[in-house]
């Protein structure tokens, strides 16, 4: 059972590389890139819509949604297209997966913007 599971993180791991740089092609449409950036953005986010800290339900969205959002976003691009990032996927799988630091950057820069300005709320709430 473990192998199996771990097979299928695999898959799904692969499978995002795939929307990745489905993302970045043109022959996609503009309304599939919109869709697969969120899917590509959220699988990569440390930031969960459920946090995993909450029993059952934290898990939920990486079991669930997630998987629902690959599959809708792998329907939404041109059968060409998928099969030329998927032989880029592959490559990358076996290569190792490159760090994009102006990404993570940006990421944590919005979710410190957030947490911030929640703060800032709730401290003037309390005054």
């Amino acid at each position: 059972m473990l192998n199996k599971l771990k097979s299928w993180a695999k898959n799904l791991k692969r499978q995002i590389y795939i929307l990745y740089y489905a993302c970045k092609d043109d022959r996609v449409p503009w309304y599939a890139k919109v869709f697969i950036a969120c899917v590509v953005a959220y699988a990569f986010s440390p930031i969960d819509l459920i946090p995993d800290f909450i029993p059952i339900l934290g898990y939920l969205d990486d079991i669930i949604l997630l998987p629902i959002g690959i599959m809708l976003a792998l329907k939404m691009i041109p059968k060409e297209v998928l099969f030329d990032c998927e032989v880029k996927a592959e490559e990358l799988v076996r290569n190792g997966k490159p760090k994009n630091w102006v990404a993570g950057s940006i990421i944590v820069f919005i979710w410190a913007v957030i947490t911030i300005w929640i703060i800032l709320k709730v401290y003037q709430l309390l005054s």
